[in-house]
């Protein structure tokens, strides 16, 4: 018979008390929202494996900030993992992410402020990677906290870097990760990328309109690694308006742009990613090691960003 039964009432119900505070405590211990944070793993490309980058070396774990998560970075994961007790599976998932992150705030200098700058640029904030966490970091930072209902204290801490890291708001939920037209857009304009409509509008609900809004996250930093590779202009011709081809991994989902198809753009695809067929449609599809699908349709790019 269980020990709490085999004592008398009294002394039964304090000790069922205690154990009930006693598990709680340890859950709200937990971390919380391990099950919220982006995988991020080999192949993986862009701005979410630029911070694990600066956080490994922040860390003690000097990685090459490139944005490409290949044999090194992975290597240097799994001992970060090894030495903090966790499965050292090269994967940088909810449990990792935990751990990597360093809590900054004004004042600070050094691998930990790139990554927190490197993640204010996801939406727009513009700012020189230097590492240095003076007034104009501090000032994006608050913004951000304002507009993902955080509290405004210049402080990057765990609430503040899972809002950076998932594209969500504070509190328990889950994350979206989609942007609105003028958060994207702003992202898009730091990094040099411009857009263009047959009517010179956003509206998602029109046609002739290019829209952002319902973009994930992931959708615009590809865009954003893309220009980085490959060097070339990039011009936007298709986002998330309606119009295009229905279904799971579509524009209106906020998996998909479309990109003007430049000479620069077009050899740099077919030069770089593995060609992998054609689609139903015709179009010649070209896949990256991330597994981003790249299809050469009559005027564009169609690009699908899985991760």
């Amino acid at each position: 018979m269980p020990l709490v039964r085999r004592l008398p009432g009294l002394a039964a119900a304090l000790l069922a008390a205690l154990v009930t505070t006693l598990v709680a405590g340890v859950l709200q211990a937990a971390p919380a929202f391990a099950a919220d944070w982006p995988l991020v793993k080999n192949g993986s490309t862009g701005a979410q494996v630029t911070t694990v980058q600066h956080l490994l070396t922040a860390r003690g774990y000097a990685t090459s900030a490139d944005g490409v998560f290949g044999d090194g970075t992975e290597a240097k994961v799994r001992s970060f993992q090894s030495a903090s007790s966790l499965s050292s599976d090269g994967v940088v998932g909810g449990d990792t992410w935990s751990r990597l992150i360093i809590t900054v705030r004004k004042g600070d200098n050094g691998s930990a402020v790139k990554a927190a700058q490197t993640q204010l640029n996801r939406y727009g904030a513009g700012l020189a990677v230097d590492g240095a966490f003076g007034d104009g970091t501090d000032a994006k930072v608050r913004s951000f906290q304002s507009s993902h209902s955080l509290d405004a204290d210049g402080i990057v801490g765990p609430d503040t870097w899972r809002a950076l890291v998932t594209g969500s708001s504070g509190g328990s939920g889950g994350s979206s990760g989609l942007l609105t037209h003028s958060q994207a857009a702003a992202l898009f304009t730091s990094a040099g990328i411009s857009w263009t409509s047959s009517g010179n509008c956003s509206d998602r609900n029109s046609t002739s309109c290019t829209s952002f809004d319902g973009l994930r996250q992931a959708s615009a930093d590809g865009a954003v690694t893309l220009k980085r590779a490959s060097g070339c202009a990039l011009t936007i011709t298709g986002g998330t308006e309606t119009g295009h081809a229905s279904g799971t991994y579509s524009h209106w989902n906020g998996y998909k742009l479309d990109f003007s198809p430049t000479t620069c753009l077009s050899n740099y695809i077919t030069g770089t990613f593995t060609y992998s067929g054609t689609r139903g449609d015709g179009a010649a599809m070209y896949t990256a090691p991330s597994g981003n699908i790249y299809a050469r349709e009559s005027s564009h790019w169609d690009v699908t960003f899985l991760n």
